[in-house]
Protein backbone atom coordinates (compact mmCIF):
# COMPACT_ATOMS: atom_id res chain seq x y z
CA UNK A 1 0.00 0.00 0.00
CA UNK A 2 1.45 3.49 -0.79
CA UNK A 3 1.58 6.58 0.85
CA UNK A 4 2.69 10.40 0.39
CA UNK A 5 5.59 10.93 2.63
CA UNK A 6 7.86 14.42 3.54
CA UNK A 7 11.18 14.06 3.17
CA UNK A 8 13.08 16.21 5.44
CA UNK A 9 17.09 16.72 5.81
CA UNK A 10 18.39 14.17 8.32
CA UNK A 11 20.89 15.44 10.52
CA UNK A 12 23.72 17.15 9.40
CA UNK A 13 25.86 18.37 12.99
CA UNK A 14 25.73 21.93 13.63
CA UNK A 15 25.60 23.29 10.20
CA UNK A 16 22.03 25.22 9.76
CA UNK A 17 20.96 26.99 6.33
CA UNK A 18 23.46 25.18 3.62
CA UNK A 19 23.03 25.66 0.37
CA UNK A 20 21.16 23.00 -2.07
CA UNK A 21 23.85 22.48 -4.57
CA UNK A 22 22.32 19.77 -6.81
CA UNK A 23 19.02 18.42 -7.33
CA UNK A 24 19.40 14.91 -8.38
CA UNK A 25 16.01 13.80 -9.38
CA UNK A 26 12.56 15.53 -10.51
CA UNK A 27 9.20 14.96 -10.14
CA UNK A 28 7.70 12.02 -11.39
CA UNK A 29 10.62 9.99 -11.54
CA UNK A 30 10.90 6.59 -9.43
CA UNK A 31 13.55 6.13 -6.99
CA UNK A 32 15.25 3.73 -4.82
CA UNK A 33 16.07 3.55 -1.19
CA UNK A 34 18.97 5.39 -0.20
CA UNK A 35 19.20 7.08 -3.75
CA UNK A 36 20.32 10.79 -3.90
CA UNK A 37 17.74 13.31 -4.15
CA UNK A 38 20.21 16.43 -3.85
CA UNK A 39 23.22 17.45 -2.56
CA UNK A 40 23.97 20.63 -0.01
CA UNK A 41 27.40 21.80 0.58
CA UNK A 42 28.97 23.40 4.03
CA UNK A 43 32.45 25.67 3.75
CA UNK A 44 33.86 22.14 4.77
CA UNK A 45 31.92 19.05 3.56
CA UNK A 46 29.60 18.18 0.56
CA UNK A 47 26.55 16.04 1.73
CA UNK A 48 24.05 13.66 -0.50
CA UNK A 49 20.68 13.94 1.24
CA UNK A 50 19.35 10.04 0.25
CA UNK A 51 15.85 9.16 -0.16
CA UNK A 52 14.52 7.10 3.22
CA UNK A 53 12.12 4.92 1.24
CA UNK A 54 11.93 3.92 -2.56
CA UNK A 55 8.96 5.19 -4.84
CA UNK A 56 7.86 8.43 -6.88
CA UNK A 57 8.61 11.32 -6.29
CA UNK A 58 5.44 13.31 -6.12
CA UNK A 59 7.11 17.11 -5.52
CA UNK A 60 10.54 18.76 -5.25
CA UNK A 61 10.03 21.67 -2.54
CA UNK A 62 13.66 22.72 -2.79
CA UNK A 63 15.10 24.78 -5.93
CA UNK A 64 19.34 25.60 -6.63
CA UNK A 65 21.03 27.60 -3.65
CA UNK A 66 17.97 27.48 -1.73
CA UNK A 67 18.88 27.16 2.04
CA UNK A 68 18.03 24.03 4.32
CA UNK A 69 18.48 22.99 7.57
CA UNK A 70 18.19 19.53 9.50
CA UNK A 71 14.37 19.15 9.37
CA UNK A 72 13.43 21.16 6.13
CA UNK A 73 11.55 19.28 3.76
CA UNK A 74 12.30 18.64 0.61
CA UNK A 75 10.30 16.50 -1.23
CA UNK A 76 7.27 14.68 -1.43
CA UNK A 77 7.35 10.84 -1.95
CA UNK A 78 4.70 8.53 -3.04
CA UNK A 79 6.39 5.47 -0.75
CA UNK A 80 6.36 1.73 -0.86
CA UNK A 81 7.24 -1.25 1.09
CA UNK A 82 8.51 -0.18 5.25
CA UNK A 83 11.31 2.46 5.73
CA UNK A 84 14.25 1.78 6.67
CA UNK A 85 14.97 2.53 10.33
CA UNK A 86 15.67 6.53 10.46
CA UNK A 87 18.66 7.61 12.53
CA UNK A 88 17.08 10.07 15.10
CA UNK A 89 17.17 13.77 14.09
CA UNK A 90 19.53 15.04 16.38
CA UNK A 91 21.71 11.73 17.55
CA UNK A 92 24.24 14.28 19.48
CA UNK A 93 21.01 15.32 21.77
CA UNK A 94 20.16 11.83 22.47
CA UNK A 95 19.73 10.68 26.08
CA UNK A 96 22.94 9.42 27.13
CA UNK A 97 23.27 6.43 28.58
CA UNK A 98 24.99 5.83 31.75
CA UNK A 99 28.78 5.54 31.44
CA UNK A 100 30.65 2.12 32.22
CA UNK A 101 33.20 0.14 31.33
CA UNK A 102 32.43 -1.79 27.86
CA UNK A 103 32.57 -5.27 28.67
CA UNK A 104 34.80 -7.64 27.85
CA UNK A 105 34.29 -10.06 24.61
CA UNK A 106 33.99 -13.33 24.42
CA UNK A 107 37.48 -14.83 23.73
CA UNK A 108 40.83 -12.71 23.63
CA UNK A 109 41.39 -9.10 23.41
CA UNK A 110 44.38 -7.08 22.14
CA UNK A 111 43.49 -4.32 23.96
CA UNK A 112 41.06 -2.41 25.74
CA UNK A 113 40.66 0.18 23.95
CA UNK A 114 41.11 0.09 19.79
CA UNK A 115 41.74 3.66 17.73
CA UNK A 116 41.40 3.29 14.22
CA UNK A 117 43.03 7.07 12.50
CA UNK A 118 45.82 8.09 13.77
CA UNK A 119 44.83 12.21 13.19
CA UNK A 120 44.30 15.05 16.02
CA UNK A 121 41.45 13.11 17.27
CA UNK A 122 42.36 10.02 17.03
CA UNK A 123 46.27 10.33 18.74
CA UNK A 124 44.18 12.75 20.85
CA UNK A 125 41.58 9.82 22.14
CA UNK A 126 44.41 7.32 22.20
CA UNK A 127 46.52 9.13 24.33
CA UNK A 128 43.84 9.95 26.62
CA UNK A 129 42.52 7.07 27.07
CA UNK A 130 46.41 5.53 27.52
CA UNK A 131 46.23 8.36 30.67
CA UNK A 132 43.49 6.61 31.69
CA UNK A 133 44.96 3.02 32.10
CA UNK A 134 43.72 1.66 29.45
CA UNK A 135 45.87 -1.10 27.00
CA UNK A 136 45.53 0.62 23.59
CA UNK A 137 46.23 0.18 20.05
CA UNK A 138 46.05 2.90 17.69
CA UNK A 139 45.86 1.63 13.62
CA UNK A 140 46.99 4.01 10.88
CA UNK A 141 47.06 3.75 7.32
CA UNK A 142 50.04 6.52 7.19
CA UNK A 143 53.93 5.77 7.58
CA UNK A 144 53.51 9.06 10.48
CA UNK A 145 50.96 10.15 13.04
CA UNK A 146 49.23 13.22 12.76
CA UNK A 147 46.41 12.47 10.04
CA UNK A 148 45.36 14.84 7.24
CA UNK A 149 45.91 18.18 9.45
CA UNK A 150 49.61 17.43 9.93
CA UNK A 151 50.92 16.02 7.05
CA UNK A 152 48.65 17.31 4.00
CA UNK A 153 46.36 20.14 5.63
CA UNK A 154 46.26 22.28 8.55
CA UNK A 155 49.96 22.88 9.46
CA UNK A 156 51.97 22.67 5.93
CA UNK A 157 49.21 25.20 4.47
CA UNK A 158 49.99 27.06 7.92
CA UNK A 159 53.69 26.62 7.42
CA UNK A 160 53.53 28.25 3.47
CA UNK A 161 50.52 30.82 4.76
CA UNK A 162 52.95 32.07 7.01
CA UNK A 163 55.61 32.40 4.53
CA UNK A 164 52.70 33.93 1.91
CA UNK A 165 51.82 37.20 4.86
CA UNK A 166 55.47 38.00 5.86
CA UNK A 167 56.58 38.30 1.91
CA UNK A 168 53.89 40.35 1.22
CA UNK A 169 54.42 42.39 4.51
CA UNK A 170 57.85 42.68 3.38
CA UNK A 171 56.25 44.37 0.08
CA UNK A 172 54.24 46.77 2.07
CA UNK A 173 57.04 48.38 3.90
CA UNK A 174 58.00 50.42 0.99
CA UNK A 175 55.39 52.43 1.76
CA UNK A 176 56.59 53.08 4.94
CA UNK A 177 60.20 53.65 3.66
CA UNK A 178 61.49 50.28 4.04
CA UNK A 179 62.19 48.26 0.54
CA UNK A 180 63.68 44.96 0.20
CA UNK A 181 64.49 43.24 -3.19
CA UNK A 182 61.92 41.08 -5.36
CA UNK A 183 61.65 38.24 -3.82
CA UNK A 184 63.75 35.27 -4.79
CA UNK A 185 61.43 32.07 -5.06
CA UNK A 186 63.48 28.77 -3.66
CA UNK A 187 60.97 25.87 -3.89
CA UNK A 188 63.34 23.17 -2.57
CA UNK A 189 64.10 25.30 0.25
CA UNK A 190 60.51 25.54 1.17
CA UNK A 191 59.35 22.73 0.58
CA UNK A 192 62.32 21.25 3.36
CA UNK A 193 60.77 24.48 5.54
CA UNK A 194 57.25 22.99 5.04
CA UNK A 195 58.63 19.55 5.54
CA UNK A 196 60.59 20.09 8.69
CA UNK A 197 57.47 21.48 10.33
CA UNK A 198 55.54 18.94 9.73
CA UNK A 199 58.42 16.25 10.51
CA UNK A 200 58.55 18.34 14.15
CA UNK A 201 55.15 17.27 15.26
CA UNK A 202 54.65 13.69 13.91
CA UNK A 203 58.17 12.87 15.23
CA UNK A 204 57.11 14.22 18.67
CA UNK A 205 53.67 12.68 18.34
CA UNK A 206 55.71 9.26 17.48
CA UNK A 207 57.34 9.59 21.19
CA UNK A 208 54.29 10.61 23.12
CA UNK A 209 52.45 7.03 21.88
CA UNK A 210 55.80 5.18 22.74
CA UNK A 211 55.91 7.02 25.85
CA UNK A 212 52.44 5.99 26.63
CA UNK A 213 52.96 2.57 25.64
CA UNK A 214 50.61 3.11 23.04
CA UNK A 215 51.41 0.31 20.11
CA UNK A 216 50.92 1.98 16.98
CA UNK A 217 49.73 -0.63 14.42
CA UNK A 218 50.53 0.51 10.48
CA UNK A 219 47.93 -0.28 7.73
CA UNK A 220 44.22 -0.76 6.83
CA UNK A 221 41.74 -1.39 9.03
CA UNK A 222 38.03 -2.73 8.49
CA UNK A 223 36.11 -4.10 10.95
CA UNK A 224 35.24 -8.10 10.67
CA UNK A 225 32.83 -8.44 14.17
CA UNK A 226 31.40 -6.66 17.17
CA UNK A 227 34.60 -6.79 18.92
CA UNK A 228 37.52 -7.45 16.00
CA UNK A 229 39.13 -5.92 13.10
CA UNK A 230 41.62 -7.09 10.16
CA UNK A 231 44.66 -4.47 9.60
CA UNK A 232 46.43 -5.33 6.31
CA UNK A 233 49.37 -4.73 7.01
CA UNK A 234 51.10 -4.62 3.60
CA UNK A 235 52.11 -7.05 0.64
CA UNK A 236 49.47 -9.33 1.67
CA UNK A 237 50.18 -9.65 5.45
CA UNK A 238 47.12 -9.28 7.93
CA UNK A 239 46.58 -9.34 11.38
CA UNK A 240 43.39 -9.51 13.82
CA UNK A 241 42.89 -7.22 16.82
CA UNK A 242 39.92 -7.83 19.45
CA UNK A 243 39.37 -5.03 21.16
CA UNK A 244 36.46 -4.26 24.35
CA UNK A 245 36.21 -1.09 22.97
CA UNK A 246 36.94 0.91 19.41
CA UNK A 247 36.97 4.77 18.45
CA UNK A 248 36.50 5.59 15.03
CA UNK A 249 38.48 8.16 14.04
CA UNK A 250 38.98 8.02 9.87
CA UNK A 251 38.47 11.27 8.90
CA UNK A 252 37.76 12.85 5.35
CA UNK A 253 38.75 12.78 1.62
CA UNK A 254 38.87 15.23 -0.96
CA UNK A 255 35.43 14.96 -3.26
CA UNK A 256 36.52 14.60 -6.79
CA UNK A 257 34.92 16.22 -9.20
CA UNK A 258 34.26 13.87 -12.17
CA UNK A 259 34.65 16.55 -14.96
CA UNK A 260 38.31 17.39 -14.41
CA UNK A 261 40.77 14.87 -16.36
CA UNK A 262 43.31 12.54 -14.74
CA UNK A 263 46.08 14.63 -14.75
CA UNK A 264 49.46 16.04 -12.52
CA UNK A 265 48.33 19.69 -13.29
CA UNK A 266 44.81 18.71 -11.77
CA UNK A 267 45.24 18.60 -8.01
CA UNK A 268 43.82 18.56 -4.44
CA UNK A 269 44.56 20.12 -1.36
CA UNK A 270 47.20 17.62 -0.67
CA UNK A 271 48.81 18.22 -4.06
CA UNK A 272 48.89 21.31 -4.27
CA UNK A 273 50.65 21.63 -0.96
CA UNK A 274 53.67 20.22 -2.42
CA UNK A 275 53.95 22.65 -4.58
CA UNK A 276 54.97 21.23 -7.82
CA UNK A 277 55.79 24.11 -9.42
CA UNK A 278 54.54 28.08 -9.32
CA UNK A 279 51.75 28.52 -11.88
CA UNK A 280 51.48 31.67 -14.07
CA UNK A 281 47.60 31.05 -14.05
CA UNK A 282 46.21 29.26 -10.99
CA UNK A 283 42.21 27.97 -11.59
CA UNK A 284 40.86 27.44 -7.79
CA UNK A 285 37.39 25.81 -7.96
CA UNK A 286 35.70 26.22 -4.62
CA UNK A 287 35.58 29.54 -2.77
CA UNK A 288 35.67 27.59 0.90
CA UNK A 289 38.42 28.38 3.06
CA UNK A 290 40.60 25.39 1.50
CA UNK A 291 40.36 26.91 -1.87
CA UNK A 292 41.72 30.51 -0.24
CA UNK A 293 43.91 29.70 1.76
CA UNK A 294 45.73 27.94 -1.56
CA UNK A 295 44.75 31.02 -3.32
CA UNK A 296 46.79 33.46 -0.71
CA UNK A 297 49.94 31.07 -1.37
CA UNK A 298 50.41 30.86 -4.94
CA UNK A 299 49.52 34.28 -5.15
CA UNK A 300 52.17 35.34 -3.13
CA UNK A 301 54.71 33.17 -5.27
CA UNK A 302 54.05 34.94 -8.23
CA UNK A 303 50.64 33.02 -10.12
CA UNK A 304 47.92 34.87 -11.00
CA UNK A 305 44.45 33.76 -9.47
CA UNK A 306 40.88 33.20 -10.51
CA UNK A 307 38.40 31.35 -8.22
CA UNK A 308 35.04 29.47 -10.08
CA UNK A 309 32.29 29.39 -7.04
CA UNK A 310 29.19 27.99 -7.80
CA UNK A 311 27.39 29.19 -5.06
CA UNK A 312 26.07 32.73 -5.05
CA UNK A 313 28.86 33.96 -2.79
CA UNK A 314 32.61 33.02 -1.87
CA UNK A 315 33.01 31.94 1.90
CA UNK A 316 29.36 30.94 2.32
CA UNK A 317 28.42 30.77 5.62
CA UNK A 318 30.32 33.83 6.67
CA UNK A 319 28.33 37.14 7.40
CA UNK A 320 28.85 39.57 4.36
CA UNK A 321 30.29 42.35 6.59
CA UNK A 322 33.42 40.59 6.81
CA UNK A 323 33.78 38.79 3.83
CA UNK A 324 33.65 42.19 2.09
CA UNK A 325 36.85 43.55 3.87
CA UNK A 326 38.45 40.49 2.97
CA UNK A 327 37.85 40.93 -0.85
CA UNK A 328 38.32 44.22 -0.98
CA UNK A 329 41.95 43.56 0.32
CA UNK A 330 42.82 40.71 -1.89
CA UNK A 331 41.43 42.79 -5.12
CA UNK A 332 44.82 42.24 -5.79
CA UNK A 333 45.20 38.60 -6.06
CA UNK A 334 42.89 37.75 -8.48
CA UNK A 335 42.06 37.93 -12.15
CA UNK A 336 38.46 36.79 -11.72
CA UNK A 337 36.06 35.72 -8.69
CA UNK A 338 33.31 33.92 -10.67
CA UNK A 339 30.05 33.34 -8.19
CA UNK A 340 27.39 31.38 -9.32
CA UNK A 341 29.76 29.97 -11.87
CA UNK A 342 30.38 26.14 -12.97
CA UNK A 343 32.57 24.30 -14.68
CA UNK A 344 31.02 22.21 -17.24
CA UNK A 345 34.22 20.71 -19.02
CA UNK A 346 37.97 20.57 -18.77
CA UNK A 347 40.65 19.09 -21.29
CA UNK A 348 44.36 18.79 -20.73
CA UNK A 349 46.60 19.69 -23.60
CA UNK A 350 50.04 20.63 -24.14
CA UNK A 351 49.93 23.91 -23.31
CA UNK A 352 47.70 23.35 -19.77
CA UNK A 353 44.31 22.64 -18.96
CA UNK A 354 41.71 23.85 -20.90
CA UNK A 355 38.24 24.77 -18.82
CA UNK A 356 34.89 25.64 -19.76
CA UNK A 357 32.38 27.45 -17.80
CA UNK A 358 28.89 27.24 -17.82
CA UNK A 359 27.22 29.71 -20.28
CA UNK A 360 30.47 31.31 -20.93
CA UNK A 361 31.22 30.63 -24.27
CA UNK A 362 35.49 31.20 -24.53
CA UNK A 363 37.11 28.58 -22.91
CA UNK A 364 40.44 29.72 -20.76
CA UNK A 365 43.94 27.65 -20.37
CA UNK A 366 45.28 27.54 -17.15
CA UNK A 367 48.85 25.97 -15.71
CA UNK A 368 47.75 24.59 -12.69
CA UNK A 369 43.50 23.89 -11.51
CA UNK A 370 43.00 22.65 -7.96
CA UNK A 371 39.49 20.95 -7.13
CA UNK A 372 38.55 22.24 -3.44
CA UNK A 373 34.48 21.64 -3.63
CA UNK A 374 34.27 19.93 -0.33
CA UNK A 375 35.30 16.70 1.60
CA UNK A 376 33.16 13.24 2.36
CA UNK A 377 33.79 11.74 5.04
CA UNK A 378 35.70 7.80 4.80
CA UNK A 379 32.75 5.96 7.00
CA UNK A 380 31.68 3.43 3.85
CA UNK A 381 35.14 1.85 3.65
CA UNK A 382 35.41 0.33 6.91
CA UNK A 383 33.21 -2.57 6.81
CA UNK A 384 31.39 -1.07 9.98
CA UNK A 385 27.84 -2.62 9.11
CA UNK A 386 30.15 -6.13 9.98
CA UNK A 387 29.81 -4.36 13.47
CA UNK A 388 26.38 -3.55 13.25
CA UNK A 389 26.98 0.24 13.19
CA UNK A 390 24.45 2.36 11.65
CA UNK A 391 26.33 4.70 8.32
CA UNK A 392 25.09 7.54 6.80
CA UNK A 393 26.33 8.75 3.55
CA UNK A 394 29.52 7.76 4.91
CA UNK A 395 28.82 9.73 8.15
CA UNK A 396 28.09 7.59 11.65
CA UNK A 397 25.77 9.08 14.01
CA UNK A 398 26.49 9.33 17.52
CA UNK A 399 24.99 10.57 20.65
CA UNK A 400 26.56 13.28 23.04
CA UNK A 401 29.12 10.66 24.51
CA UNK A 402 29.98 9.74 20.84
CA UNK A 403 28.71 6.42 20.88
CA UNK A 404 27.48 4.38 17.73
CA UNK A 405 24.31 2.75 18.08
CA UNK A 406 26.82 -0.20 19.50
CA UNK A 407 27.33 1.01 22.51
CA UNK A 408 31.23 0.22 22.39
CA UNK A 409 32.26 1.55 19.37
CA UNK A 410 32.75 5.27 19.22
CA UNK A 411 32.69 7.39 16.23
CA UNK A 412 34.52 10.85 16.23
CA UNK A 413 35.73 14.17 14.03
CA UNK A 414 34.58 14.00 10.48
CA UNK A 415 32.92 10.72 10.55
CA UNK A 416 30.60 12.19 13.09
CA UNK A 417 29.05 14.92 11.07
CA UNK A 418 30.07 19.24 10.43
CA UNK A 419 31.68 21.10 11.24
CA UNK A 420 34.66 18.91 9.87
CA UNK A 421 37.45 20.41 11.91
CA UNK A 422 40.50 19.32 13.84
CA UNK A 423 39.90 20.90 16.94
CA UNK A 424 36.25 19.86 17.06
CA UNK A 425 37.57 16.14 16.85
CA UNK A 426 40.49 16.58 19.53
CA UNK A 427 37.19 17.72 22.15
CA UNK A 428 35.41 14.26 20.80
CA UNK A 429 38.46 12.36 21.22
CA UNK A 430 38.72 13.05 24.69
CA UNK A 431 35.26 12.01 25.41
CA UNK A 432 35.04 8.85 23.52
CA UNK A 433 38.17 8.12 25.37
CA UNK A 434 37.10 8.66 29.14
CA UNK A 435 33.37 7.20 28.63
CA UNK A 436 35.24 4.24 27.09
CA UNK A 437 37.06 3.85 30.53
CA UNK A 438 34.26 4.33 32.38
CA UNK A 439 34.34 8.13 33.19
CA UNK A 440 31.51 10.46 32.69
CA UNK A 441 31.97 12.46 30.21
CA UNK A 442 29.53 14.24 26.97
CA UNK A 443 30.41 16.27 24.58
CA UNK A 444 28.63 19.49 25.24
CA UNK A 445 30.27 22.52 23.31
CA UNK A 446 27.75 24.94 22.53
CA UNK A 447 29.71 26.51 20.40
CA UNK A 448 32.56 25.41 17.81
CA UNK A 449 35.22 28.54 16.19
CA UNK A 450 36.17 28.49 12.46
CA UNK A 451 38.93 30.35 10.99
CA UNK A 452 39.66 30.99 7.35
CA UNK A 453 43.61 31.59 7.44
CA UNK A 454 43.79 34.28 5.01
CA UNK A 455 45.51 37.63 4.72
CA UNK A 456 43.61 39.16 6.54
CA UNK A 457 42.20 36.25 8.31
CA UNK A 458 38.36 35.65 9.11
CA UNK A 459 37.08 34.28 12.28
CA UNK A 460 33.83 33.22 13.64
CA UNK A 461 32.18 31.72 16.64
CA UNK A 462 28.50 31.40 17.73
CA UNK A 463 25.42 33.05 15.53
CA UNK A 464 25.99 34.51 12.70
CA UNK A 465 24.22 37.76 11.66
CA UNK A 466 22.66 35.64 8.56
CA UNK A 467 21.37 32.45 10.71
CA UNK A 468 19.61 35.22 13.35
CA UNK A 469 17.50 36.88 10.54
CA UNK A 470 16.81 33.52 8.95
CA UNK A 471 16.05 32.29 12.10
CA UNK A 472 13.67 35.48 12.99
CA UNK A 473 15.86 36.13 16.21
CA UNK A 474 16.15 39.34 17.74
CA UNK A 475 19.88 40.43 18.08
CA UNK A 476 21.68 43.41 18.89
CA UNK A 477 24.99 43.91 16.58
CA UNK A 478 28.12 45.94 18.12
CA UNK A 479 30.56 46.61 15.30
CA UNK A 480 34.24 47.93 16.47
CA UNK A 481 36.17 49.51 13.21
CA UNK A 482 40.08 48.78 13.42
CA UNK A 483 40.30 52.35 11.85
CA UNK A 484 39.58 53.35 15.16
CA UNK A 485 42.38 51.11 16.99
CA UNK A 486 46.26 52.25 17.47
CA UNK A 487 47.45 49.05 17.07
CA UNK A 488 45.79 48.34 14.17
CA UNK A 489 46.93 52.03 12.37
CA UNK A 490 50.42 50.94 13.41
CA UNK A 491 50.58 47.67 11.78
CA UNK A 492 49.22 48.84 8.62
CA UNK A 493 45.80 46.88 9.12
CA UNK A 494 43.29 50.19 9.94
CA UNK A 495 40.57 47.80 7.54
CA UNK A 496 40.25 45.28 9.85
CA UNK A 497 36.53 44.68 12.09
CA UNK A 498 35.61 42.91 15.38
CA UNK A 499 31.54 42.36 15.92
CA UNK A 500 29.94 41.10 18.59
CA UNK A 501 26.22 39.60 18.34
CA UNK A 502 23.85 39.88 21.86
CA UNK A 503 20.37 38.21 22.67
CA UNK A 504 17.97 41.21 22.27
CA UNK A 505 16.16 39.68 24.86
CA UNK A 506 19.27 38.27 27.61
CA UNK A 507 21.96 40.60 26.53
CA UNK A 508 24.02 37.72 26.62
CA UNK A 509 26.78 37.29 23.63
CA UNK A 510 25.55 34.61 21.09
CA UNK A 511 27.97 35.62 18.06
CA UNK A 512 31.31 37.17 16.67
CA UNK A 513 33.77 37.45 14.06
CA UNK A 514 36.94 38.94 13.06
CA UNK A 515 38.68 39.84 10.12
CA UNK A 516 41.91 41.13 10.13
CA UNK A 517 45.31 39.85 11.05
CA UNK A 518 45.79 37.07 14.25
CA UNK A 519 41.77 36.99 13.95
CA UNK A 520 41.87 33.41 14.77
CA UNK A 521 44.52 33.85 17.88
CA UNK A 522 41.75 36.70 19.21
CA UNK A 523 38.95 34.36 18.33
CA UNK A 524 39.36 32.14 21.94
CA UNK A 525 37.78 34.83 24.00
CA UNK A 526 34.92 35.48 21.82
CA UNK A 527 34.22 31.56 22.35
CA UNK A 528 34.93 31.41 25.70
CA UNK A 529 32.39 34.22 26.94
CA UNK A 530 29.15 32.67 24.95
CA UNK A 531 30.20 29.40 26.77
CA UNK A 532 30.18 31.69 29.97
CA UNK A 533 26.90 32.83 29.56
CA UNK A 534 29.00 36.58 29.17
CA UNK A 535 27.37 39.56 28.48
CA UNK A 536 28.34 42.99 26.93
CA UNK A 537 29.25 44.61 30.79
CA UNK A 538 31.99 41.23 31.56
CA UNK A 539 33.24 41.57 28.74
CA UNK A 540 33.48 45.56 28.16
CA UNK A 541 34.84 45.85 31.78
CA UNK A 542 37.52 43.45 31.68
CA UNK A 543 40.87 45.36 31.01
CA UNK A 544 42.40 44.16 28.40
CA UNK A 545 45.92 45.38 27.17
CA UNK A 546 45.97 48.47 25.55
CA UNK A 547 47.30 48.71 22.44
CA UNK A 548 46.94 45.67 21.01
CA UNK A 549 44.20 43.82 18.25
CA UNK A 550 42.51 41.76 21.13
CA UNK A 551 41.08 45.63 22.96
CA UNK A 552 39.19 45.50 19.87
CA UNK A 553 36.87 42.86 21.11
CA UNK A 554 36.34 44.92 24.70
CA UNK A 555 36.04 47.67 22.56
CA UNK A 556 32.87 46.23 20.43
CA UNK A 557 31.39 45.38 23.78
CA UNK A 558 31.52 49.05 24.82
CA UNK A 559 29.87 49.97 21.72
CA UNK A 560 26.92 47.66 23.19
CA UNK A 561 26.90 49.19 26.01
CA UNK A 562 27.36 52.74 24.72
CA UNK A 563 29.99 53.50 26.67
CA UNK A 564 32.67 53.50 24.09
CA UNK A 565 34.87 57.11 24.08
CA UNK A 566 37.28 55.71 20.99
CA UNK A 567 34.60 56.27 18.34
CA UNK A 568 31.96 59.65 18.12
CA UNK A 569 29.25 59.60 20.28
CA UNK A 570 26.20 57.97 19.52
CA UNK A 571 23.70 60.60 17.65
CA UNK A 572 20.79 61.23 20.47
Amino acid sequence: MSEIIDIRVPDIGDYRDVPVIEISVSAGETVALDQTLCVVESDKATMDIPSPRAGRVVEMLIGLNEKVSAGTVIARIEAEGDARPAAPEAPKEAPAPTPAPAPAPAGKTDCDVMVIGGGPGGYSAAFRAADLGQRVILVEREPTLGGVCLNVGCIPSKALLHVAAVTEEAQRLADHGVSFGAPSIDLDKLRAFKGATVRRLTDGLGQMARLRKVEVVRGTARFVGANRIAVETGEGAAREIGFASAIVAAGSSPVALPMLPKDPRVVDSTGALELPFVPKRLLVIGGGIIGLEMATVYSALGARVDVVERLPHILDGVDRDLVEVWTKRNAHRFDRILTGAEVVAAEAGPDGITVTLKDEPDPRTYDLVLQSAGRRPNGDGLGLVEAGVNVERGFVPVDAQMRTNVPHIFAIGDLAGAPMLAHKAVHEGHVAAEVAAGHRAGFDASVIPSVAYTDPEIAWVGLTEAQAAAQGRPVDVARFPWGASGRAIANGADYGLTKLIFDRETQRVVGGAIVGPSAGDMLGEIGLAIEMGADAADIGRTIHPHPTLGETIGMAAEVSLGICTDLPPRRR
